[in-house]
């Protein structure tokens, strides 16, 4: 497989977090389609692939402990009206998501794939401090990332875990976005000073977010590119044409033969 050239100036290219041979495939909620998302089998039908890198998201349970789920309640992915953070680690584990799967802790999977990186994306204040203790138990902070829609608790989580990988939040991309518009290249770099990767939908506050001109700002400010949801095999072709550094996607699956053709 080819690799995407070097850009020396990468915040993360001493991370082992990195050290996979971009493009990445980042598989989005596991790849979900003869599993339910975010389940151990999803993530180990990804891997199957030879996908290296698992996206995922972390909720907290009542009794404290980090659990692998997107949404904060339970009503989308088992039929029940509560939210997450109203059962125990246990209870959520005895559900049925169907497959014969349940929801997964963060410990959980960390354990049972000892090889694959983890996006994890912090859903809730409550879920950072147990999700640090999972990866520390784990010793798995070389092949975590750790990021938040929000500042605040991206911030909480890598006061606990320093030298972890981290991508940007809301706010800080939303700067470094409007940034680009000025073509600030000094205001684009001190926008995402510390991160690693942005990760990002193709057009954010009415703006295309991966047109050439801002990959390259984005590329020299140090950190890798990511594009989310992206499941057509003509989109992925094209922003990886683009410069892209990663996919984050549904179907791994058809993504990891895009990248396969690039060999």
């Amino acid at each position: 497989m080819s690799t995407l050239p070097p850009h020396a100036g990468l915040l993360g290219s001493g991370l082992p977090y990195f050290e996979p041979a971009r493009p990445r495939v980042l598989a989005h909620r596991g790849l979900a389609l003869d599993a339910p998302e975010n389940s151990l089998l999803a993530f180990a039908h990804a891997l199957a692939l030879g996908v290296t890198h698992l996206e995922t998201d972390v909720h907290a349970s009542a009794d404290g402990v980090a659990v692998i789920a997107h949404d904060p309640d339970l009503s989308r992915v088992a039929g029940r009206p509560q939210r997450v953070d109203q059962l125990t680690a246990t209870e959520l584990a005895r559900l049925d998501l169907g497959s014969e799967q349940h929801m997964p802790t963060l410990a959980e999977a960390l354990d049972a794939f000892p090889d694959a990186r983890f996006n994890i994306d912090l859903k809730s204040a409550d879920a950072v401090a147990p999700a640090v203790e999972a990866v520390c138990a784990a010793q798995a902070i070389d092949r975590v990332l750790l990021t938040s829609f929000s500042e605040r608790r991206r911030r909480a989580a890598l006061a606990q875990l320093p030298g972890v990988a981290t991508s940007a939040s809301g706010p800080r991309f939303a700067a470094a976005l409007l940034a680009t518009v000025v073509r600030g290249g000094p205001l684009v770099r001190a926008a995402l000073r510390g991160l690693h990767a942005v990760q990002i939908p193709v057009r954010a506050i009415g703006l295309d977010t991966v047109s050439p001109a801002r990959i390259r700002a984005f590329h020299g400010a140090g950190v890798e590119v990511h594009v989310w949801t992206i499941n057509e095999q003509p989109e992925m072709r094209r922003l990886l044409s683009l410069g892209v550094d990663g996919i984050v996607t549904d179907r791994a699956d058809l993504a990891m033969e895009v990248v396969a053709a690039l060999g």
